[in-house]
């Protein structure tokens, strides 16, 4: 993945890292695991909607793949965690091909094992930030793996709540969204205070005092990113009931722990 020496600051929490200590990874490091701690204690729930929001995204994708969409751009990809995007998405089309981006760059060192593609596939990492879309979406890997001139899948998972509204949120989703052709589609999860307002806003400050600006939204405001896209079914809806798998031991789940809002919506 290249010979640069990169100062992955495990000194610092990381959003993706504490991430993965939430979906039992061990790709964390003690800064990481403080601060998971500190916003486990504001929200204890906080386990169970990462793993709810991580089945989300096998969902999701493989709805969208047996769709037949066969290109993702998966931005704020996090540390590897089988399954990962592409072996859910080659796993019902072999040929689909996939660009991971992140800009912690811990995911980097990690990234050997996002690009295990099925060989009649194609998987690829770029490190970018989604603040700039521009720089990603001219990153000439991204180019070298999909064609932007057939529809691409744009999955931003439990991304968008680390894009403050000062740092023009939507306006980076649209810019993303106006590259990718008509037939293209944008999947997102997110968090939200609607559920248990007092709860978001102790791991919102959580967050910011480790150096991580988070920003929850309501479903008001997260229906705005799919502003001109046609939702599917069953819409803007809690992570957890977004076609849920009948095996899946979603029962007891209440909305307030899964704490986010999912859908997926496609460009016509």
């Amino acid at each position: 993945m290249g010979g640069d020496a990169v100062d992955l600051e495990l000194d610092k929490a990381h959003s993706a890292r504490m991430y993965d200590y939430y979906l039992g990874g061990v790709t964390n490091f003690p800064a990481d695991r403080e601060a998971a701690g500190r916003a486990l204690a504001a929200f204890p729930s906080a386990l169970a909607a990462a793993r709810i929001n991580r089945r989300f995204m096998h969902r999701s994708t493989r709805f969208l793949a047996e769709r037949g969409h066969d290109q993702f751009l998966d931005i704020g990809t996090g540390i590897p965690t089988s399954p990962n995007l592409h072996e859910i998405a080659q796993a019902v089309n072999r040929r689909s091909r996939v660009v991971y981006t992140d800009n912690d760059p811990i995911v980097l060192a990690h990234a050997r094992a996002l690009l295990h593609s099925h060989p009649e596939g194609r998987t690829a990492y770029v490190q970018a930030d989604v603040t700039d879309p521009g720089t990603l979406l001219g990153h000439p890997v991204l180019d070298q793996t999909l064609d932007l001139d057939r529809p691409v899948v744009l999955s931003l998972n439990a991304l968008l709540h680390f894009v403050t509204d000062d740092q023009d949120a939507h306006g980076i989703v649209e810019r993303l969204m106006e590259r990718l052709v008509p037939g293209s589609a944008l999947t997102i999860s997110h968090a939200t205070p609607d559920f248990d307002p007092a709860a978001m806003a102790r791991v919102t400050d959580t967050y910011v005092a480790v150096g991580t600006p988070l920003q929850a939204r309501s479903r008001t405001e997260i229906a705005r990113f799919f502003t001109g896209f046609e939702i599917q079914e069953p819409g803007l809806v809690p992570t957890h009931e977004w076609r849920p798998d009948p095996d899946e031991p979603f029962g007891s789940v209440t909305a307030a722990e899964a704490a986010c809002y999912a859908a997926v919506a496609v460009k016509p």
